[in-house]
């Protein structure tokens, strides 16, 4: 059964922490061999309202039922990638002097989620424990990132636990033509068939 996706902000985040704080839901039931993989997709006018109901429900999980949730911010991820590899400098720098379209494959390159992002984020989640898995920042790292590209490459990465990536737009997903994900509810990004609408799981 489908949740109506006309529910207001406050009914959607009530529905959030249902589903994240079943047991369903973190012990990955119901999947049929699927990753645990799930999209909070939103408009994108109300970033600022998710961020908040976002922050609330991590602690709401933590102080009353115990369940840590570990949040990967992408912005951050990459901003610190390329810090540690000492090229951060010359990024900002190579920005101004560019044309868009070579400056964007400069960082297409040193962000390959398979070769860069997929492993920072098995590291990082090595080092916590944790039961949930937030990935944010996904509108923040368009288009040098792709979100299908990301979720791609973390079907073995992030396996062994649930993983919810929080995003800007719509997730439109089809049995027929397979889902995909429209970034900002604009730009229409490969498809990509195994993440699970997280507001038509049931609470």
């Amino acid at each position: 059964m489908s949740v109506q996706t006309e529910l207001t902000l406050a009914q959607q985040e009530e529905h959030l922490f249902k589903v994240l704080s079943s047991k369903r839901f973190l012990k990955m039931e119901g999947l049929g061999n699927e990753v645990a993989h799930f999209i909070y997709d939103y408009d994108p006018s109300d970033a600022l309202d998710i961020t908040q109901a976002r922050k609330r429900i991590k602690t709401k999980l933590d102080t009353e039922l115990g369940i840590k949730v570990l949040e990967i911010n992408l912005y951050d991820l990459c901003v610190e990638l390329l810090k540690k590899r000492n090229v951060w400098d010359r990024v900002l720098a190579a920005e101004s002097t560019m044309d868009k379209p070579e400056f964007l494959k400069l960082l297409q390159n040193m962000l390959d989620p398979q070769m860069h992002l997929a492993p920072a984020i098995k590291e990082l989640m090595a080092g916590e424990s944790f039961q949930i898995l937030f990935l944010t920042g996904i509108g923040e790292v368009f288009p040098f990132v792709r979100s299908h590209t990301v979720l791609n490459n973390l079907q073995t990465v992030v396996s062994d636990k649930p993983m919810l990536l929080f995003f800007p737009g719509r997730y439109d997903v089809s049995t027929t033509q397979g889902s995909a994900l429209v970034l900002f509810g604009q730009l229409k990004d490969d498809s990509f068939y195994r993440a699970k609408r997280i507001r038509d799981q049931e609470a």
